[in-house]
């Protein structure tokens, strides 16, 4: 069993390339690559300020990037 299983939630940090800052998104999990720490996931916010990226687009995030983990049973979008 990996760090983070398929269905968990991870809030993750996208930075922008604008003048703004960036924002915290939530990401559901499908699977992760605990050796080469990666979550491989969908968006499951709607972007707000970071441009090029679409609520439901598939992504591949760094462990590093996550700030809050959730259960599905935890999980209550702020």
């Amino acid at each position: 069993m990996g760090t983070y299983e398929h269905g968990d939630f991870v809030k993750v940090e996208f930075e922008d390339e604008g003048p703004l800052p960036g924002e915290w998104m939530w990401v559901r999990v499908d699977r992760c690559d605990d050796e080469r720490q990666l979550i491989f996931g969908m968006l499951d916010s709607e972007p707000l300020v970071t441009t090029g990226t679409k609520l439901g687009q598939e992504l591949v995030i760094s462990y590093e990037k996550v700030r809050e983990h959730r259960k599905p049973w935890e999980f209550k979008k702020n």
